[in-house]
């Protein structure tokens, strides 16, 4: 599997790109996964639920299944955040997991930047940053993106990645 990364401020649109560029390299043909990482603790069950109950009761892993999708829920409890290279591992093969976030995991990566958030820019301090998606010019020594170009940006990340678009 190839990896390729997102990475920005909060707010500055990862997400929403995203979800402009998966379709575009579906459209190509290419299996797409996505691995998101979240600053803060997230939720996707409901309390009074059944698998809800069983991980409050302690159970270290609850797998949900029905006929259109499955879920695996994993609690960390005491164990330190996994790393990225261990949660590729549990993917299912395909030709791309983006990942979004993971500021600090070494892998290729486009920055989201939209210079009205105030924020400085993250490519200055990263090497694996390869690419600048941004709403606005930038002078700047890695390529340059717009950010509502998702076609393009589905262009860079194949040639980046060496990928071979399918046309059946």
């Amino acid at each position: 599997m190839k990896v390729f990364g997102f990475t920005g401020w909060s707010g500055a649109g990862k997400t929403t790109l995203l979800e402009k560029v998966i379709p575009q390299l579906i459209a190509r043909k290419l299996s797409v996964s996505v691995i998101k990482h979240a600053h803060h603790g997230f939720d996707i069950d409901k309390p009074g639920k059944d698998s809800y109950r069983h991980r409050e009761a302690g159970a270290h892993e609850v797998m949900l299944a029905s006929g259109t999708r499955w879920a695996l829920m994993h609690e960390c409890r005491e164990a330190a955040e996994p790393r990225l290279k261990t949660l590729l591992a549990r993917m299912a093969p395909c030709d791309v997991v983006l990942v979004e976030g993971f500021k600090q995991e070494p892998v290729p990566k486009i920055e989201v930047y939209r210079p009205a958030l105030g924020k400085t820019p993250l490519y200055h301090e990263r090497d694996d940053i390869v690419a600048v998606a941004s709403d606005a010019p930038l002078e700047c020594r890695l390529p340059t993106l717009s950010l509502n170009d998702a076609a393009g940006i589905a262009d860079f990340v194949i040639q980046f990645l060496g990928l071979e678009e399918r046309t059946c």
